[in-house]
């Protein structure tokens, strides 16, 4: 737990330094809030103030745990950066541990930041304490799953590949994965309800409207489990 906790201080460090993608973590979800809220004609169940937070968080999440994380990792690996960790105690599972550790504190900020901005642009407030935690759950267990994958993606392959998936993959996730509006009924909608992404959105909304999202945090904790043992088993120090 030490080594996890001294790795996740230094990836807070490295993230802070990296101000771009900072930059691009926390606009991107701030943005797109923005618009659920004020463009009428993308359709929103009621609250809708409600479900346009829920979708920002699960962006965010995404944002901050897989896209920029993967491109991180990727070029880490080819500048040399992670080469010092492959001497050490740590190992693929402290490198997880302290890099979900890490992106929680900067999903938790992110977070704070959208729910202020919600409840500023529009009437919106906390349906209950029972909501904010089942929020806190999903987020915490999204976190740890697009972390993992964000190590088997950037732990593998090289930096230009990541680059180009870890962006496309994002784009894919957002607008038509279920993470900003919900999904549809359909056979593709309920398919898209089990992947991470999209039990990540799903869940979102069901515990921001006050609900238990069990079934979305099922697959969402069975995917973090899955993943994270194939980013350990694939993970790679070096290019």
């Amino acid at each position: 737990m030490n080594r996890v906790l001294t790795q996740a201080a230094w990836e807070i460090r490295a993230i802070l330094r990296n101000g771009e993608q900072l930059l691009v973590s926390f606009i991107m979800p701030l943005l797109a809030l923005v618009i659920l809220l004020k463009v009428g004609a993308i359709e929103l169940p009621d609250p809708r103030s409600t479900h346009a937070l829920a979708g920002a968080l699960a962006m965010a999440v995404i944002a901050s745990s897989f896209t920029s994380q993967a491109i991180l990792l990727a070029f880490d690996r080819r500048w040399g950066v992670l080469r010092m960790f492959s001497t050490t105690p740590l190992g693929p599972r402290g490198l997880l541990g302290g890099k979900a550790v890490a992106v929680g504190v900067v999903v938790t900020v992110q977070a704070l930041v959208l729910g202020f901005a919600t409840a500023v642009l529009s009437t919106w407030r906390p349906h209950s304490g029972t909501a904010l935690l089942a929020g806190a759950l999903m987020v915490a267990v999204g976190t740890v799953s697009f972390v993992a994958l964000a190590m088997c993606v950037g732990g593998t392959l090289r930096p230009e590949a990541v680059l180009a998936i870890a962006n496309i993959a994002f784009v894919l996730m957002v607008v038509a994965g279920g993470v900003l509006v919900p999904l549809s009924d359909s056979l593709v909608g309920t398919v898209l309800s089990y992947t991470p992404f999209g039990a990540l959105g799903e869940g979102m909304r069901a515990a921001l409207t006050g609900h238990l999202p069990l079934g979305a945090l099922l697959t969402e904790a069975a995917w973090a489990l899955a993943l994270g043992m194939l980013a350990i088993r694939t993970f790679r120090w070096e290019s």
